[in-house]
This record gives C-alpha cells, sequence and structure tokens, in this order.
C-alpha cells in the first residue's frame, strides 16, 4: 500500500526546492501535481508544477467531487485529483503531496494514515528575502504573503514532522530521513514484505 505524504510550508520557504530534490534521488515517489486556477508563474509549465485550468473547470471538478482537498488561497483555487491515489497504488509508488495548510487539514481528514512535513524558514527576515530574491510578486503580494505565513505557521502543531529549512543540505536530509523512516514502520507495506519473508521459512 502508498504511503501519502504531505507536505506544507509558507511561500518562499523553500519547499519546492526540497521537494524536486526528494524526488531526484528518490525513484519510488510519486508527485502529485495539484491543479490550480492561478496564472503560471516565471518558467513554470502546464502538467509539470501544477495543472493549470480555468475557474469554471475548477468549480465543475468541485461539483462532481473529483478533489480529495481543495482551497481558495489568496484570490486562486488550489486542488488535489482524486485519481493520484490510484495512480500510486497501480505504480506501488508513495505519493508526495506539495499543498497548503488547509488543504493538508482536509487531506488528514480523509487519509488519517497520511504522514504531514512542515516545513519553516529560519525567522521573518529571512523568509522576506528569499520571496524578494525570487522577483516574482509584487510588495504588495511579498506583504500579504507574510501576513498569511503567521497564520500557517501556528498549524505546525497539526502536522507530524517540523523541519527548518536554515541549511539546504540540513533541511533535505532530514525531509529524506523522515520518508526513509515512514517506510520501515509496521503498516501494510511492512507487513507485506514480512509476510513474505516467513514464507520462505515454510519451504
Amino acid at each position: 500500500m502508498s504511503s501519502v505524504i504531505i507536505i506544507s510550508a509558507p511561500s518562499g520557504s523553500g519547499k519546492s526546492t526540497l521537494v524536486n530534490r526528494l524526488l531526484a534521488t528518490d525513484g519510488n515517489l510519486l508527485f502529485s501535481i495539484s491543479y490550480t486556477t492561478r496564472a503560471p508563474r516565471g518558467q513554470e509549465q502546464n502538467g509539470q508544477q501544477y495543472n493549470f485550468i480555468t475557474r469554471e473547470a475548477f468549480e465543475d471538478l468541485i461539483r462532481r467531487d473529483q478533489f480529495l482537498e481543495w482551497a481558495e488561497v489568496f484570490g486562486n483555487y488550489y486542488g488535489t485529483h482524486r485519481g493520484i491515489l490510484e495512480r500510486g497504488q497501480a505504480e506501488g509508488k508513495d505519493v508526495v503531496l506539495d499543498i497548503d495548510v488547509q488543504g493538508a487539514r482536509q487531506l488528514k481528514e480523509r487519509i488519517p494514515g497520511a504522514v504531514s512535513v512542515f516545513i519553516l524558514p529560519p525567522s521573518k527576515a529571512e523568509l522576506l528575502n528569499r520571496l524578494r530574491n525570487r522577483s516574482e510578486d509584487s510588495g504588495e503580494t511579498i506583504n500579504k504573503r507574510l501576513r498569511g505565513a503567521v497564520a500557517e505557521i501556528g498549524d505546525y502543531c497539526r502536522y507530524d514532522y517540523v523541519v527548518v529549512n536554515e541549511q539546504l543540505d540540513t533541511a533535505f536530509d532530514q525531509l529524506r530521513s523522515i520518508v526513509q523512516a515512514e517506510r520501515l514502520k509496521t503498516g501494510p507495506g511492512i507487513r507485506d514484505r514480512v509476510e513474505r519473508i516467513l514464507e520462505t521459512f515454510k519451504e
């Protein structure tokens, strides 16, 4: 059975960099590409970072109950299509979801066994520096993201793990260790493997 790994963070915390590095080094992970109504930023391409769709199309998917979770953030919809779980099961891979705190809360209600990780910046000053350096947002949007970060960080206690991204290599090692440790828990995946080992003793 596939594990579901939720990763959340305030915008600018380095979450995408960490997730991309994790996916590049672990072939047993499947990334859930969220649907959104916001416009692409920078070099983003449809079907890679996000599935970019219209507001009307998104609301149609809501009416047809096609999302595991969805939320409206800063005036745009974001959601996780339920088909990703079926794909993870079919491919035998663990599913990684990069979603905000609202979506994480919904998903944990639907999938209580999902593993949740919260990525934190080391300080407000560092978060502001990262938001400015990526040159994607206006000053007004940056201020809005900083205000939103306070509320998001207040939700940290709902998560199973917290990783402070002060130094990228250290944060990555911690995130990778969480994934590896979760795979060794005595859940369905481990039980299946142990059963196969036990069968060899009967030969």
